[in-house]
Formats: C-alpha cells, structure tokens, sequence
C-alpha cells in the first residue's frame, strides 16, 4: 500500500480514486464526502476566488458548494467527472451571489510592469503547488493586478488556466462554453495582459 505523509500507510478511503469514494459517497459515506472536498477544496477555492472579490465570499461560497455538493451527490452522474461538476457548482454560486449583491468581480489596478508581470505569474504557479490557500489566494491577487480591463469570464478562465493549471476541456465544461471558445478567448486575454504589461513598462 502506499506511503502517506510521514511514511503513514494510506487508509482504504485515501487510497481510493474519486470515482469509487463517489460512489461510497452516494452510499452514505461521510469519510468518502469527506476525503473528496480534503482533495479538492484548494480549487473550489481557486474558482471562486477567481470571481469573487472579498475573501470573507470567497469561504462563505466554499462552505456552500461543499453543502450544496453533499446534499446533491445522490443525483451525481459518474459519467461526468465529479471535479467538474464540483467546480460548476462553484460558479453558479458564485454568479448567484455577485447577482444578489450586483456587484462585479474585483479589478485590481494594473500597475506592474513587464518582468514584473513575469515575476507574478511565476510566484503564483509556484504557489499553487503549495498546501496554503491563503498563499495561493494571495499569489492570485498579484496576478490579478495584470487583467484590468478583462471581461470577468475572461479573467476567470486565464487564472484557472494560468494559476491553477486547468486544461481548455476542464475549462470549457465548468462554464459551459466550447473548448474552441475558450481557446480563442485565452488567446485574446493573454495577448491584452502582455500589451498592457508593455504599456506599464514603457511609462516608467
């Protein structure tokens, strides 16, 4: 069996890929429930924070999502992978909340210049391998400072894709759009980050 932290044998549960914890979760497994969200809570996290501008919303929706998720995993398809479907429901809470408040996301002030701009995105894919959400959501905020101006859909997909290092078809299936889409669009935003990273640093 393998090693967990510290040379500790994983348990049956740990042990379990997402699918069979799934289905020991639809059979009342809270351990199973459990085990899923230790798995995936830094990108439920990664996904609302990418839309949402205070961090106090950020872990009220987290808290939801995780609710919503248990109480709704019986109707879960296993056709699909429980990751995205975790993340879309991520998203719908999200965008239910900015409608209520109607507010938009946070648009930082762009203000850093190109090497800087490198430096940010570095730090933050450094710090997506870490274990600290708070890290990685501070490490997401300097990134932030470089997408003034994006459409909020727009912002999302290049952190998720750039941060916390989702691929085009996850991308596409979290926020129902076309993997050709998603791709185009990545495209125009990184190109808008990197003309307005050069502005930056020719004004200085």
């Amino acid at each position: 069996m393998a090693g967990g932290p510290k040379g500790r044998e994983l348990s049956p549960v740990e042990s379990a890929d997402d699918r069979e914890l799934v289905r020991r979760a639809q059979g009342t497994d809270k351990a199973a429930f459990e085990e899923l969200i230790r798995r995936h809570q830094h990108r439920v996290f990664a996904v609302a924070g990418g839309i949402l501008k205070r961090r106090e919303d950020v872990e009220d929706i987290a808290q939801q999502v995780f609710v919503k998720a248990y109480f709704s995993l019986k109707r879960f398809d296993q056709r699909a992978a429980f990751t995205t479907w975790l993340y879309k429901i991520t998203v719908n809470e999200c965008w239910d909340l900015l409608r209520k408040k109607k507010v938009r996301p946070l648009v930082y002030e762009s203000d850093l210049s190109e090497e800087q701009a490198k430096q940010a995105m570095n730090s933050a894919e450094r710090a997506n391998e870490g274990p600290d959400i708070s890290e990685r959501l501070a490490a997401r905020q300097r990134v932030e400072r470089l997408l003034k101006g994006l459409d909020e859909r727009d912002r999302l997909m290049l952190l998720l894709k750039e941060v916390e290092g989702f691929s085009i078809e996850e991308i596409a299936e979290v926020l129902d759009l076309n993997a050709n889409t998603v791709k185009v669009r990545l495209f125009r935003a990184r190109r808008r980050v990197v003309s307005q990273a050069k502005a930056q640093g020719s004004e200085r």
